[in-house]
């Protein structure tokens, strides 16, 4: 493709040097993320009332969703009733995990929490393809409990278990789920980036209104999905 918004052409020197400037910043971020990380470590945690969720086998507790490990991360996934088509966020974002094993070297578990029945809630997990475990909150207050309530936003949320009891150590929404994908950290390393309006390019590089770059739920069922759906 061509454009006629290209970065300035240097010689190989002047280039280094730039990118020596970056780096420092780069690394200096780096030891930030370390520090936030260590502090999330020494956050406090809430215990967690016995909350009854559905799994694909039927009612289970929150307790049970550990799969008897002692860490878990969930992430809410947004939910409207009577759509066919669900959150294209929430499904592109969740459809880059597809291999979660190593996580059982952490003693912790990935799982997806949606407010949707879970008959309904199994049957778009098909659709669109996706392969981590789904479990509905459609009859429990957990997903409002947890910053997700019915018909608004999505959250990351990260529980510890001692025995039977479940404690709330991490919550997140917005923008702070970005962390957890792979897809903005590579985008973010292309030269025009996310090619969105909001973000700081310089001027002439390709900018397109927001999320409109985004795969939506239609284009992840059809690149991972059933076809029979």
């Amino acid at each position: 493709m061509s454009t006629e918004a290209l970065p300035p052409v240097v010689d190989a020197d002047t280039w280094q040097r730039e990118l020596d400037t970056l780096r420092i910043r780069e690394k200096a971020a780096t030891r930030e993320l370390d520090a936030i990380a260590a502090q999330r470590r020494r956050l406090p945690m809430v215990e967690m009332p016995d909350y009854t969720l559905e799994g694909e086998k039927g009612p289970v507790r929150l307790a049970d969703l550990f799969d008897g490990r002692s860490q878990l991360i969930v992430y809410n996934h947004m939910w409207f009733p009577g759509e066919t088509w669900q959150c294209g966020g929430c499904t592109g974002f969740t459809s880059q995990f597809t291999r979660l094993e190593f996580l059982d070297n952490y003693d912790a578990r990935f799982v997806i929490v949606t407010q949707g029945p879970i008959d309904e809630a199994l049957a778009y997990k098909r659709r669109v393809g996706n392969e981590m475990d789904w479990y509905s909150t459609a009859n429990s207050p957990f997903g409002s409990d947890v910053g997700a309530p019915p018909g608004e936003g999505f959250a990351v949320n990260v529980f510890l278990r001692d025995g039977d009891t479940v404690y709330r150590t991490w919550h997140t929404n917005g923008r702070g789920t970005e962390q957890l994908s792979h897809s903005f950290a590579l985008i973010d390393l292309l030269p025009y980036g996310r090619q969105e309006e909001w973000q700081d390019s310089p001027e002439g590089w390709p900018q397109s209104p927001t999320y409109s770059r985004w795969s939506d739920s239609k284009d992840i069922a059809a690149a991972y999905g059933d076809p029979n759906m």
